[in-house]
């Protein structure tokens, strides 16, 4: 590697002043187009380049007026004519494109130093962390500020109906989704080291992206590295022995404990009507709220986000006001339409855990429902063995499993592949119709032989789905 222009933490503080254009190195990501976005509205001349563009962050970067290259047919002398290069961190190290980067003599750093360079230094951070959860909750206090009065910016690694996935806001406050993967192939630590967070929610604390992280000690080493010099709010889930390690190691931190096994809630959780009543106890006092929302994790983290907005001074009352209408992500239990009578809904879901989680609240929501649950795994931890038992266990919760295998070798190192067949073998064996599409065609006939007008069809998958969301099924919702 040839990293004489790479540009971190204080130094590139210290080039702010001289940057005016910059360009996004593989923008089309969640997390890149999103940052891209952030800068645009910050003030800064945005351009970038990618692979490929997929809905829906394309179509959002296009309606931006965002100017978009081709990342092969991308020459030094472009990218000489910009200030900055923030580079994605789907950029391979030692890789042609890394390579080039390098080579083209413009200075460059990753998405999130500049973000915490840039953007995060001047509010009042609150990083939205863990293994699952992150993405919406980060939305649910971002709509909750804002309903209390606050201008507030946000940064989501999502797409969300109606408004942008990020934005720099006039409150103090900014909600940032605080992701543990690692920033580039040249700054080999967690996202959220880099984020100037003043206050942090923890959701959940699990091994997952087997591809970076060895075990669960190092996703801790990470928090770690900054819980020493951590001086704000840190609300905790019981839930996770992870979490209740940390907390012994660092008990000079400000840590408040929700969850289910939690005195201070959310407590007396119910579902009627597709809304959720639940307590949460403020300052001494059980205070009972109603939501639009429904699930348990759902629950759990808007909880989260209540007891953290009401130790930052907001009251009870207007937190009641807060969450009463709250909306999703896209691919967080998004209904996309009826397809052959069955009502599909489509999640992001790809970790066990978070498959269960998201099978309940289905369940809750749509009870009668005979659920069928296409589940893809691919992401690298999900498409190695790591999961291999645990994925089984989870997709039980449904009444019939559509296994999507894509032929993408995992790239966990020491692990083999998942045995999606022996995933459905050991399904059957439990009562559980199983199926295992390895192709569109395939996955096609198996649906259109599942559904009918008393089903769900779930479909779970961070990724397209065999092709499934750019076939001709999408124009067939009704």
């Amino acid at each position: 590697m040839n990293l004489d222009k790479m540009i971190v933490g204080e130094d590139l503080s210290k080039y702010k002043d001289n940057i005016k254009k910059i360009f996004f190195y593989r923008i089309c990501g969640t997390g890149m187009g999103a940052c891209a976005c952030l800068a645009k509205e910050a003030g800064y001349e945005i351009s970038g380049a990618d692979m490929t563009y997929s809905p829906p962050m394309s179509t959002y970067l296009e309606s931006l007026e965002i100017p978009l290259f081709s990342l092969n047919d991308l020459t030094h002398v472009q990218l000489q004519e910009f200030d900055l290069i923030v580079v994605g961190n789907s950029v391979p190290r030692n890789s042609e494109y890394a390579k080039f980067v390098e080579e083209s003599g413009v200075p460059f750093t990753s998405f999130p130093s500049f973000l915490g360079e840039f953007i995060l230094k001047d509010k009042e951070v609150i990083g939205l962390a863990g293994t699952h959860g992150k993405t919406t909750s980060t939305y649910f206090i971002a709509q909750m500020l804002e309903s209390l009065g606050e201008d507030t910016g946000y940064f989501i690694g999502g797409i969300i109906n109606d408004r942008p996935p990020s934005r720099y806001g006039k409150s103090k406050y900014f909600v940032i989704e605080s992701d543990e993967y690692d920033s580039a192939y040249f700054q080999k630590i967690s996202k959220f080291r880099l984020y100037e967070l003043n206050h942090m929610i923890l959701t959940s604390l699990e091994f997952d992206h087997a591809d970076i992280f060895n075990n669960i000690e190092s996703i801790k080493d990470e928090f770690r590295a900054i819980l020493p010099e951590f001086t704000g709010e840190i609300l905790a889930n019981d839930d996770y022995p992870a979490i209740l390690e940390l907390i012994q190691e660092y008990r000079s931190n400000t840590w408040t404990l929700y969850g289910e096994k939690s005195d201070i809630g959310p407590t007396d959780i119910q579902v009627q009507n597709g809304k959720s009543s639940f307590i949460v106890e403020l300052e001494d006092e059980n205070v009972s709220f109603e939501t639009n929302i429904v699930g348990v994790h759902n629950i759990l983290n808007i909880s989260s986000c209540i007891i953290l907005l009401n130790k930052l001074g907001f009251s009870s009352e207007d937190l009641k006001i807060a969450v009463k209408e709250l909306g999703m992500v896209k691919r967080r239990q998004e209904e996309r339409g009826k397809y052959k009578g069955a009502l599909v809904v489509d999640d992001f879901a790809h970790h066990p855990k978070a498959i269960t989680l998201t099978l309940d609240a289905i369940k809750a929501k749509y009870p009668g429902k005979r659920v069928i649950t296409v589940f893809e795994p691919i992401s690298a931890t999900a498409r190695s063995s790591h999961f291999q038992n645990e994925f089984m266990i989870s997709l039980q919760k449904s009444d019939q499993v559509i296994l999507a295998q894509n032929p993408l070798q995992t790239t966990v190192q020491s692990s083999s592949n998942l045995d999606c067949d022996l995933i459905v073998e050991e399904l059957k064996k439990n009562d559980v119709p199983a199926y295992n599409a390895k192709n569109l065609e395939d996955l096609v006939s198996k649906i259109d032989s599942s559904v009918n007008d008393t089903s769900l069809l779930l479909i779970l998958s961070n990724r397209t789905c065999l092709g499934l969301w750019e076939s001709d099924f999408v124009t067939e919702l009704s």
